[in-house]
């Protein structure tokens, strides 16, 4: 791993969406969501992930300069169409139209069509803390995933987060795959050489795998809770409810028709809505309280689970979003990690756009 100073990272990719030629604004915007997901340890979903956003541009799925039109409004909700953009740059521009309406309307609810895979959820459900609103992101994603008693790969990992403003305490950030990990984990595992714990994926005949590269077989991705006995018929349902609200709602493609982000699956040859979905929500906390009764409240919800008695073997009791905070300061102080292998993708994309990324001190975290 070598350490790279996060500012670094989040210029040089704003720089490489420029000569993909976004707008420089939303250049920024996305590059900022992709620098916060390294941050948050979301390793998965930062850096990481450029080269799978160039190959689409690459293949013209995905529109450097889109024209975002709402397609469809009422006070509290819209339906945004982003023109084959970034998700990056599509989900943002619906959380913001969704806090406008919440001021308004007290809630506000946008469902995207037409859209790319978007980063990870939680930085959209965030952009409403600051406004002491409810955030709600939502996407679906590239078919891996197995329903519950099926070798067929119909779902996505269907990522929901939610965040709740707190007074002094931190927000609390739920961001989460609807399956037992996410596909970028597995990604991860690769590049280190290292096998799947079992309950994560199956092979092409559903049976249970450690494989890492199952997905590249042929095999699928297992909903949150692995098999029936443990659940796993619960994460189905979740995973089926984004997709749902993502893409039946907006008019996107569901299930087994939602385009790949990941290269070793081909687009289907039949469309039944336009792009990859998203649904993102903004709640007003003072159209049910005044938001620093809520607040305070908040402070004492989190204050008593994490004083929880630790079971036997524990150090504490976290509260979602602490692991995120707490790598989020610790990766701005000492730098942010990279792979080799990543590293390597950076060099090409730089050398592929006429950018430098060069592993130096310069460069490096300080």
């Amino acid at each position: 791993m070598i350490l790279f100073d996060s500012e670094y990272l989040k210029e040089f990719t704003s720089k490489l969406f420029r000569c993909m030629g976004c707008p420089e604004e939303q250049a920024r915007i996305a590059a900022d969501c992709l620098n916060q997901a390294d941050l948050r340890g979301v390793d998965s979903h930062g850096v990481a992930r450029l080269s799978g956003y160039v190959r689409l541009w690459e293949l013209k799925r995905l529109n450097a300069t889109p024209d975002m039109k709402i397609v469809h409004e009422t006070p509290s909700t819209a339906v945004l169409d982003g023109d084959l953009g970034l998700g990056l740059v599509t989900a943002p521009h619906a959380m913001r139209i969704a806090i406008d309406k919440a001021r308004i309307a007290g809630t506000g609810w946008v469902a995207v069509q037409n859209s790319n895979h978007y980063g990870i959820a939680g930085y959209h459900a965030m952009m409403a803390l600051e406004h002491d609103m409810i955030g709600i992101s939502m996407t679906n994603a590239s078919p891996l995933v197995a329903p519950t008693f099926s070798k067929s790969r119909y779902l996505g990992t269907n990522p929901i987060a939610v965040a709740f403003p707190a007074f002094n305490q931190p927000p609390f950030v739920i961001d989460m795959a609807t399956t037992t990990v996410a596909n970028g984990k597995l990604e991860v595992l690769q590049r280190k050489g290292m096998d799947a714990p079992l309950g994560w994926t199956q092979d092409k005949d559903g049976n249970p795998t450690t494989d890492a590269y199952s997905l590249k077989k042929g095999g699928s991705m297992l909903p949150l809770g692995g098999d029936r006995d443990h659940g796993g018929h619960k994460g189905y349902c979740l995973g089926a409810m984004v997709d749902i609200f993502s893409a039946v709602l907006s008019g996107a493609n569901y299930g087994p028709w939602v385009p790949p982000f990941v290269s070793f699956l081909e687009p289907p040859s039949t469309q039944v809505g336009k792009g990859i979905g998203h649904f993102l929500g903004a709640i007003r906390v003072d159209a049910f309280r005044p938001a620093k009764e809520f607040k305070e409240n908040m402070d004492i919800w989190i204050n008593t689970f994490r004083n929880a008695e630790p079971a036997l073997g524990q150090e504490r009791v976290l509260i979602p979003g602490d692991p995120e905070r707490e790598l989020t300061i610790e990766r701005q102080k000492n730098g942010i990690p990279l792979h080799e292998q990543v590293v390597e993708d950076l060099k090409e994309l730089g050398r592929k756009f006429r950018l430098n990324f060069e592993v130096n001190p310069e460069n490096q975290s300080k």
